[in-house]
């Protein structure tokens, strides 16, 4: 797994499910469509290394894989734990996905407390 790319993002801006849809909006720069639930985030996130689909404004090349930093991670995960534990399963779903169509894993969870 090569490690391309890093994205961060603050989870100290995510209160609950809408501020964490804003925060992975202004991240990813999911398209205007976007369905702001984890089904249209799970979507976006793997196409991460086709810019052809538009799914984002974050791309790495194939085969790479992006890490993906929450800072506050600690916090977000005693004031929101599901949504912390949505955060993790559909990171874990994204790579799933996308290793069973014969990629790479797409996404690499940091945290830092």
């Amino acid at each position: 797994m090569e490690v391309e790319k890093m994205v961060t993002v603050d989870a100290d801006l995510i209160t609950d499910w809408r501020t964490f849809h804003e925060v992975f909006v202004e991240a990813f720069g999911f398209p205007k469509f976007y369905g702001h639930n984890m089904d249209a985030w799970v979507d976006c996130l793997s196409y991460l290394d086709d810019p052809n689909a538009e799914m984002t404004t974050v791309h790495v090349q194939p085969g790479h894989t992006l890490s993906l930093v929450v800072d506050n991670a600690r916090d977000l995960k005693r004031r929101c734990p599901e949504l912390f534990e949505a955060l993790v399963e559909c990171t874990a779903f994204v790579n799933w996905r996308v290793v069973t169509t014969g990629g790479s894993p797409l996404l690499a969870l940091a945290f830092y407390a």
